[in-house]
């Protein structure tokens, strides 16, 4: 043999455990891909119900879908600013949609008057509390003080007033407030019978003036029992001496189709 020496050729040694590798591999991908379709699966539901609202706003061309189109989507005008600029009225029920067009008709209504009575507070407050709308009058502006006659001056706000809730044909009730000042003279035994009956000459002109339905209206004197502010200033004994007229909306209740269009 030569001097060289021979390389020794050893065996290679197998790996059994090369398997794991490509386990690990394929259990990394499954793991991967389950929290991708968990991903895609927490959809987040307010935003897709905002994002539906919006776009069948847009869709709504203000209730009428267009010259000469019919609505693509059903449901009241559309008056400025899509559903995900008006706080809550993504989720609002139709009812309470309704009482809120009804609350900008009645403002919109006795605007004009309003400004030509006091301006030390307001005389007319539309206020809507869920289903359930208030048109709360100054009794200083629209009563003389310790009586239960009407103004002349207050008559027509009353009569902008009546025009836009007796033709709903809904329950009507007027509720009398007055302040806890102690009334005066022989014509009232005490508050109770004056808040009764400025409740009453109210719902006595809605009927006569106006032909709204005895069945439908209620007058209820409250005295001082249900005060706004329990200060004891003038200008406090101003905001309680008030009169009420309201008006709720039962669930399911359509008034779309008496006036509110």
């Amino acid at each position: 043999m030569s001097g060289r020496k021979k390389k020794q050729k050893h065996e290679e040694h197998e790996n059994h455990e090369r398997w794991l590798v490509s386990y690990a591999d394929f259990i990394t991908l499954l793991f991967a891909f389950f929290v991708v379709m968990y991903s895609v699966s927490r959809v987040d539901n307010k935003r897709l119900v905002q994002a539906a609202e919006s776009i069948k706003w847009a869709m709504h061309y203000s209730g009428t879908g267009g010259t000469g189109a019919l609505p693509i989507f059903d449901g009241p005008p559309s008056e400025g600013g899509g559903p995900a600029l008006r706080s809550g009225s993504q989720n609002a029920e139709p009812e309470k949609r309704q009482i809120e067009m009804l609350r900008k008709k009645i403002e919109k209504r006795v605007r004009p008057f309003v400004m030509e009575m006091s301006q030390q507070q307001s005389a007319v407050t539309v206020l809507v509390e869920g289903r359930r709308l208030t048109v709360r009058l100054a009794a200083t502006e629209f009563f003389d003080q310790g009586q239960a006659v009407l103004r002349p001056q207050a008559l027509p706000v009353l009569d902008a007033i009546a025009s836009e809730l007796v033709p709903l044909q809904r329950k009507l009730r007027v509720e009398g407030h007055t302040d806890e000042t102690p009334i005066g003279g022989d014509r009232w035994r005490n508050n109770w019978d004056l808040s009764a009956a400025r409740a009453a000459t109210v719902v006595g002109y809605l009927e006569a003036a106006h032909e709204a339905r005895p069945v439908l209206l209620a007058a209820v004197g409250l005295g001082s029992a249900h005060p706004l502010t329990s200060e004891t200033g003038p200008d406090a004994r101003a905001r309680n001496r008030r009169v009420e007229l309201v008006i709720e909306i039962e669930p399911g209740d359509e008034m779309l189709g008496m006036g509110l269009q």
